[in-house]
């Protein structure tokens, strides 16, 4: 059974570049991970979000891959110095 993530992330208007920037240099490190299945990094039209995603052979996978994102400085919760309000974060399972 397959394990992923969806995030929403809201990064203030002055930081939002460097926000897609970071989460593209973390989205490169998960690619190196085992057990790694896909990575995306998008933005709603209205420019409001970023959201991230992600899939992993296991939730095991996923675990240990989480710790590679914690070093870079990315967490799958709380709020970061660039953004305004708390991420929303949805764990998958697939089905």
């Amino acid at each position: 059974m397959s394990f992923g993530f969806v995030a929403f992330h809201y990064p203030a208007a002055e930081h939002f570049e460097e926000f897609v920037g970071t989460c593209h240099q973390v989205a490169e490190a998960l690619r190196q991970q085992p057990g790694f299945l896909s990575v995306g990094v998008w933005v709603t039209p209205d420019g409001e979000a970023v959201v991230t995603t992600g899939a992993f052979e296991s939730e095991e996978t996923f675990r240990a891959t989480a710790d590679v994102a914690r070093e870079m400085g990315a967490t799958p919760d709380g709020l970061s110095d660039l953004e305004v309000r708390p991420r929303e974060v949805h764990f998958l399972v697939s089905h």
